[in-house]
């Protein structure tokens, strides 16, 4: 019996007709591809035998790091050993000393714009700032209020009163956010002053040693003299122990069964479209290591000196500009797409336009020149906040390299290799899947890292 719709077709229906025709299709489609501008942005180095040594001037650390809290319900307290963060406590053998210390910090809780302390007013505590952003105000030239920075979670302040000598505040400090704070007393500091004097006496003769203004051991030369005067005798010393970059290596294993690629490989190449893909994960799983890899990703590896928090939350211009004043030649600026949003916001919101610029054929946004690139492997914090990279890259320029190996067995790519491992009981052919690779800051101020980015609307 026919149906009515059969009635009323008078020729072959185009559902039956695609039954004995080829379609046109296109290769298999990957959502997961983002641009990965930084593998196409790093200049890539040579690790022969999987290893890179940086060999870097020697440098005098005193202690510029960041504090660790611990916390029960709205209590918390320091964790004693991480006062050696702390440039007077820096390497202090005595544990037990540290513990009472940790004590003896009191908790305090202030509201958004509260001053902690007033600049001119006797120095008599250190503070440990647990969460939260203050600023540090001066006075201007014309005696209007400026900024001369912003302090965050894990930064110290005050941390002069552990020399024993009567001081005063040199700014003002005062909340911009809720903030939670440990605040030690002198009094307090004073009860450990017999033992903290033979340390404090042993940092004081290092600090004694010349140094320049990165903290690298000083290079004595003459200059602007006339006649024949003695010149000084120098010497350039490096580390004693350069860190090492080890080749870091994703991998997965390639399953084709063999009926798949003996009877359905036309006209695409089964083997090569799963090859394909798979390259690609292996390629987006690189960039992200790149990035969050404890070890060696860029989040992990910017010197703390180099990281700096936004004014207000938002990335503004302001902050871009002083990101990329702090270093020479910056030559990309790496961001999640929101936080690219939130850039052009705040352009937005005071009249400015951040122009485009063609970088390898494409259209990208940029600031001052330098390429503001979208990565989406920078990670977003559960209260909205993300990050904002600036590199300089080359090892010509002391910058940031992609460290890898080629001209490996079976290689496919550079530093990427296929290798066939056979075919099992089930007829399943296997192929091993690898890519070898790392990354390096040559010196610290080729990475710098604007931290606390807000990107909400």
């Amino acid at each position: 019996m026919r149906t009515d719709e059969q009635e009323q077709l008078r020729s072959l229906s185009t559902r039956a007709a695609r039954t004995i025709a080829t379609t046109s299709k296109s290769v298999p489609q990957m959502q997961g591809v983002t641009p990965r501008w930084l593998l196409r942005m790093l200049p890539w180095v040579e690790a022969e035998g999987g290893t890179y040594r940086v060999n870097r001037r020697l440098t005098y650390t005193v202690g510029d790091g960041r504090v660790t809290f611990t916390s029960t319900g709205a209590a918390v307290k320091v964790i004693p050993q991480e006062l050696r963060e702390l440039p007077a406590l820096r390497e202090f053998p005595d544990d037990s000393v540290l513990h009472q210390m940790a004590e003896r910090f009191e908790q305090l809780e202030l509201g958004p714009d509260e001053t902690v302390v007033t600049a001119g007013q006797p120095a008599d505590r250190v503070f440990l700032l647990v969460k939260g952003k203050v600023r540090q105000l001066g006075v201007g030239e014309y005696g209007d209020e400026t900024l001369l920075g912003v302090l965050t979670d894990g930064d110290f302040f005050g941390d002069g009163v552990f020399e024993g000598a009567l001081s005063s505040w040199g700014c003002t400090v005062r909340t911009t956010t809720p903030a939670t704070l440990l605040a030690l007393r002198r009094q307090e500091i004073d009860r450990f002053r017999d033992q903290l004097s033979p340390h404090l006496a042993k940092n004081a003769e290092k600090s004694g040693k010349q140094q320049n203004k990165h903290g690298e051991a000083a290079i004595e030369l003459a200059s602007g003299h006339q006649g024949e005067p003695r010149l000084p005798g120098t010497y350039v010393d490096y580390e004693t122990t350069p860190r090492e970059y080890e080749l870091s290596v994703a991998q997965t294993i390639l399953r084709i069964h063999t009926r798949v690629a003996d009877l359905y490989n036309q006209p695409m190449n089964q083997f090569e479209q799963q090859l394909r893909l798979t390259v690609e994960a292996l390629r987006e799983r690189q960039e992200h290591e790149l990035i969050n890899n404890r070890d060696f990703g860029l989040l992990h590896n910017a010197d703390l000196r180099q990281r700096i928090s936004t004014r207000s939350g938002p990335p503004t211009p302001d902050d871009l500009d002083e990101l990329l004043s702090r270093r020479r030649k910056s030559r990309l600026l790496l961001a999640h797409p929101k936080a690219i949003a939130a850039f052009g916001r705040e352009c937005n919101r005071r009249g400015l336009y951040a122009p485009s610029i063609e970088l390898e054929g494409r259209q990208v946004q940029s600031w001052r020149g330098v390429p503001l690139l979208p990565c989406d492997k920078i990670p977003i914090s559960e209260h909205g906040t993300s990050s904002i990279l600036v590199l300089r890259t080359g090892a010509d320029d002391q910058g940031v390299i992609g460290l890898r190996r080629t001209g490996i067995p079976d290689e496919t790519e550079p530093g990427l290799n296929v290798r066939f491992m056979g075919i099992d009981e089930h007829a399943v052919t296997s192929y091993l899947v690898s890519t070898y690779y790392s990354a390096a800051v040559l010196v610290p101020d080729a990475l710098g890292i604007l931290e606390h980015v807000e990107i909400g609307g």
